[in-house]
């Protein structure tokens, strides 16, 4: 049971109780930019809409949880790890095969929201290459905010590589919507005079 305001705002069960409850709001936000710019005369309103609510949504829940304070935060030094694969390695040495899963699948998934949604909004980054360097400078500030913080968490760049890995598979999961998007919105582009005979 969640009691009390740290219970909610400062733990993964409260964080993911929160996330489930706010569900029907961002359905809601979604209708509500939908109509506005359907009203407004926008192409796309509801792709456009649900690709905004969905990056906020699909994002905050899992930057706050990986930002939550350690028991022994403020107390201990930042952690840094720079060399590739170390971690992951240690997490399947010493957690065992669930914890490793947890961790290497929570990690794919801080922004993947991202890397499906932020191609169909913005179309400067409809490339996969494009999504990976965003996914993995968000990642590289989430990890020296721990470290400046001392949140008794470590940095490590095993999370930078995984967190960016999430966004790129997502990007590609959703490349079939964002390449169509792409695609319009360059038939719709004024040709040079002389093309259309070409």
């Amino acid at each position: 049971m969640v009691k009390g305001w740290h219970g909610w705002l400062g733990t993964f069960n409260g964080v993911v109780l929160i996330t489930a409850i706010v569900l029907p709001l961002a359905a809601l936000a979604v209708w509500a930019l939908a109509r506005r710019r359907r009203a407004a005369g926008a192409r796309s309103a509801w792709r456009t809409s649900l690709a905004d609510v969905g990056i906020v949504y699909g994002t905050v829940p899992w930057v706050w949880m990986i930002m939550l304070p350690g028991e022994q935060a403020g107390t201990v030094s930042g952690r840094v790890t720079l060399v590739p694969l170390r971690d992951l390695l240690t997490i399947f040495s010493d957690g065992g095969p669930v914890t490793a899963t947890f961790q290497v699948v929570g990690n794919l998934l801080v922004f993947a929201a991202l890397g499906f949604f932020a191609p169909l909004r913005f179309p400067a980054l409809a490339s996969v290459p494009r999504i990976l360097a965003l996914a993995a400078g968000c990642s590289v500030l989430v990890e020296t905010a721990q470290y400046v913080l001392r949140l008794d968490r470590v940095s490590s760049v095993d999370d930078v590589l995984l967190n960016a890995a999430g966004a790129g598979l997502a990007a590609l999961a959703s490349r079939r919507w964002w390449r169509d998007t792409a695609d319009t919105s360059t038939d719709r582009r004024p040709q040079p005079a002389g093309a259309a005979g070409r």
